[in-house]
């Protein structure tokens, strides 16, 4: 049997651009298995799970994930690492599409994967999506979230 930490660097291999195979992906995942998107708000379950992993992927083909530190727990495996690739597709938003730039992306992250009985229970990803956007140019609209505070502060 793997151990918690070879299963874990199985997934990412499978996440890689080079190697992509989100059902191979979601086959670590136990039945009831959660991916967690944390800074983005975004639970994935089930067929979601190779669906999340391509759908990166589309927008960064090239995807690689450099592992700078893994450390077993037990069943928790903690890990630090950076989120690499270039911007070629088409980045989803609520209210539209960010078309591709050309841009390099360099996104620190840090991941924790649960384990039970040899498969994935929950993966939460903490990644600095603030950062990924500003790398794709995607730079915060700070005065549409100053009018939008100063609207609600008036109903209050």
């Amino acid at each position: 049997m793997k151990s918690n930490e070879e299963i874990v660097r199985e997934a990412y291999r499978l996440a890689e651009g080079s190697t992509l195979d989100g059902e191979g992906f979601r086959a670590l995942f136990t039945e009831d298995g959660t991916f967690n998107d944390l800074p983005n708000s975004l639970t994935f379950r089930g067929d979601q799970i190779p669906q999340a992993v391509s759908g990166f992927a589309s927008v960064f083909p090239d995807v690689h994930r450099e592992l700078l530190e893994v450390h077993a727990l037990g069943d928790v495996v903690a890990v630090e690492l950076r989120i690499q690739g270039t911007h070629l597709g088409g980045f989803p938003t609520p209210v539209g599409e960010i078309p591709p730039t050309g841009n390099p992306i360099d996104v620190p992250t840090a991941d924790l994967w649960f384990l039970r009985d040899g498969k994935i229970e929950r993966f939460d990803c903490y990644n600095s999506a603030n950062m990924l956007l500003a790398q794709i140019g995607a730079n915060p609209d700070y005065t549409s979230a100053i009018e939008a505070a100063k609207t609600i502060a008036t109903r209050a």
